[in-house]
């Protein structure tokens, strides 16, 4: 016999099924008598339900059967309604579930044999189909309402209760700076290229692509530019007066073509948009260092906000980054790499994301590898501070940086850099740890004590094992002498 355990918005229910082996045997049946309620009425018959009390109870009991968890409230049912098993013998029924995890669950707490394979998704495709008109004391608009409700309660508890909320953050501010890196770096190439066409000598005078998006917002015309109006203007753009001279000097002696009013517009609207998207960049980047300061503060005063949030955002999260170990972090970025080198039988990568970390670049050639492998070390401990402390702080950051500073200084001087625990202890101190650090070394003194007493105790006891058989001993020769 096969029981059918159905859980829905609105309680748990209990299903009886008919003719099981068959129905195992041929699943294409059940399909076919799934389509038609007089079919699978006959098939699968409504047994018992247990409704909620509430709609936070349902949300209860929601999560713990998305965790794979049995409630005692569900337990106690079950066990009243199913079949009754004697103790050391095995049930001569099976419970179909729709999870695997609640299954194994089951079996361990009640002894049921559970499935949740063969024509058991099919029948739960189907009770769930005719439900409403399967259990004849619920409407089908009652049941489709307390689904909603529920579904809307689940999401907004797992938004709610996502630890990694503050992570996603990160990762969405990274990911979108970093597409605008390269959108605005398009955009200004098509814009040099464009108003190079009438001005083509500002390209070679501004370099830098935000400023030159400003300078052709106010030049426009070259020939309207005159030393007497426009050059404190130009200068407080490219904060340098000799490049604005330059500019109002290179206008008049200029070799570009002439430009009509419509194409000018247009190279005027696109030259703002790529101007206010460097704006929006600079505050996204400010709104990304916050975030940082906030969820990784160690991570960002070590190795900087924007590697250590690609590195974030590579690992999914603070969490997964923290669980990595040091080696997983120094290529992480590079698995293409790695792979194409463990097939091909190559060098591996020495670094990844964290080569855009300055370290890497002061580093020499040789010493590249070494100081990688150093500040992946740094940065995950940095990162399980972040992940795991409760008061955030960037301390550690700060004082791994050092360290990271004299490990360069060791590749080039050979003075010997300070030790980790050394260092650790001395933040810990200087944080306000001292007192636990003081009770810590209070305990190990005293367990130090009991380590002596328990020492002396056991040469005692020596000491009087080693006297008794001296006694036992000449007791022994007096009475062979006698």
């Amino acid at each position: 016999m096969l029981y059918v355990l159905y859980e829905s918005a609105v309680g748990y229910s209990l299903f009886e099924v008919k003719e099981a082996e068959e129905i195992g045997i041929e699943a294409e049946s059940v399909q076919e008598a799934m389509q038609d309620l007089a079919k699978f009425g006959k098939v699968c018959k409504f047994k018992t339900i247990m409704p909620f009390r509430s709609a936070q109870d349902a949300l209860e009991n929601m999560n713990a059967i998305s965790e794979g968890i049995v409630t005692p409230l569900l337990k106690d049912w079950l066990e009243a309604n199913l079949p009754k098993v004697k103790a050391g013998k095995k049930a001569k029924f099976k419970l179909g579930v729709c999870d695997k995890r609640i299954g194994q669950q089951i079996r361990e707490d009640l002894g049921v044999e559970c499935t949740h394979i063969d024509a058991v998704p099919e029948l739960v495709r189907g009770i769930r189909l005719h439900f409403a008109k399967l259990t004849a004391t619920l409407e089908e608009h009652s049941v489709e309402r307390a689904r909603l409700g529920l579904g809307h309660s689940y999401s907004r508890c797992k938004v709610k209760f996502n630890v990694h909320r503050s992570d996603n953050m990160i990762i969405q501010a990274i990911c979108l700076l970093d597409q605008l890196d390269k959108d605005i770096n398009t955009f200004s190439m098509r814009m040099k290229e464009w108003y190079g066409y009438h001005f083509p000598e500002l390209a070679r005078i501004v370099v830098d692509n935000h400023q030159y998006a400003q300078v052709a917002r106010y030049v426009k015309r070259r020939g309207t530019l005159s030393p007497e109006k426009d050059l404190e203007a130009i200068e407080e753009i490219l904060m340098d007066s000799a490049k604005a001279a330059q500019v109002i000097e290179s206008s008049r002696q200029s070799m570009g073509m002439d430009i009509s009013d419509i194409d000018l517009a247009n190279i005027d609207s696109f030259s703002t948009r790529v101007a206010k998207l460097w704006e929006y960049r600079k505050s996204l980047h400010t709104y990304l260092v916050e975030k940082m300061q906030t969820v990784a503060p160690n991570l960002a005063a070590l190795i900087g906000e924007q590697v250590g949030a690609r590195l974030i955002s590579h690992a999914g999260s603070l969490t997964n980054l923290a669980k990595y170990p040091a080696s997983t972090v120094q290529i992480l970025g590079a698995e293409k790499a790695l792979f194409r080198a463990l097939k091909t039988k190559s060098n591996t990568p020495k670094y990844g994301l964290i080569f855009h970390s300055t370290f890497i670049g002061r580093a020499g050639t040789k010493n590249k590898g070494r100081i990688s492998r150093y500040l992946a070390n740094k940065a995950s401990i940095a990162s399980r501070i972040d992940c795991f402390s409760e008061a955030p702080t960037t301390k550690f950051g700060e004082s791994l940086r050092d360290q990271v500073e004299e490990r360069l200084q060791f590749y080039e001087t050979g003075k010997a850099p300070r030790k980790n625990l050394d260092v650790m202890r001395a933040v810990i101190k200087a944080s306000g740890g001292g007192a636990a650090e003081e009770s810590g070394k209070k305990r190990k003194a005293g367990g130090d004590a009991e380590d002596a007493g328990e020492e002396k105790k056991k040469k005692k006891s020596k000491k009087e094992k080693k006297s008794s058989e001296k006694k036992s001993k000449k007791e022994k020769k007096s009475k062979k002498a006698k």
